[in-house]
């Protein structure tokens, strides 16, 4: 039944692809979340009125922020090409996406955390600072527990950016779901693998939005 319904389906390269695109999604993702939280936090510390404000530290945070973030993502992948032949050693594979997708997802994150962080009660901030909180504390017992609900809602937003763009970086020989749709699928004709394929996206997709809907429901004491 199968098989009549997808002919040109291969199971174990469907698999292939889907583990591949998890990997990407997944590597890329905690790299996301590690450097958007040190850029976002970068931002809030040093914004007018921040803790440690710095205008023109700032200015070029944002400035770089605002920059990598509006470049469409697969110009991105062309203009990092020489430094992830460096990196990597290949631009080719799962792999080989990695620097293009955390260079193109972390300047995004960065700005959610930042507006997260800006929620925070500043009647909270200000007690913490009058009691004698050291900035860790501050940053670590404060900001960032007061601000995890929008924390993990910006990065489960991330994560389904980044499914879409190890999609796009699939086209280019990357691998993963969006490889297999596009060699496979559309330059084969083999319209049944390509439906497949976009299938397995959004059941990605959706599972990404349910888990951070979960934990985000969970983290919010409103």
């Amino acid at each position: 039944m199968i098989e009549s319904l997808f002919p040109h389906l291969q199971p174990a390269q469907l698999w292939a692809a889907t583990g591949e695109t998890l990997y990407m999604t997944a590597l890329s993702g905690v790299a996301t979340f590690v450097l958007g939280i040190a850029l976002g936090l970068a931002l809030f510390l040093t914004a007018r009125g921040g803790l440690f404000q710095h205008r023109t530290l700032y200015g070029v945070i944002s400035v770089l922020v605002n920059v990598f973030r509006s470049i469409p993502f697969i110009i991105l992948i062309v203009l990092l090409i020489p430094f992830t032949k460096i990196l990597i050693g290949t631009i080719l594979g799962a792999n080989a996406a990695l620097p293009a997708l955390i260079v193109g997802a972390a300047p995004f994150y960065a700005r959610l955390v930042e507006i997260g962080l800006r929620e925070v009660d500043k009647g909270v901030i200000e007690a913490s600072r009058a009691m004698g909180a050291r900035v860790s504390t501050l940053i670590f017992r404060v900001l960032l527990p007061e601000s995890s609900p929008a924390l993990v809602s910006g990065i489960t937003v991330t994560l389904i950016a980044l499914v879409s763009y190890s999609a796009m970086a699939g086209v280019i020989g990357a691998g993963g779901l969006g490889n297999l749709a596009y060699l496979e699928g559309f330059q084969r004709n083999h319209n049944d693998v390509t439906l497949v394929a976009t299938v397995m996206i959004l059941i990605i997709v959706f599972v990404i939005q349910l888990a951070g809907d979960v934990i985000t429901s969970m983290l919010d004491k409103r």
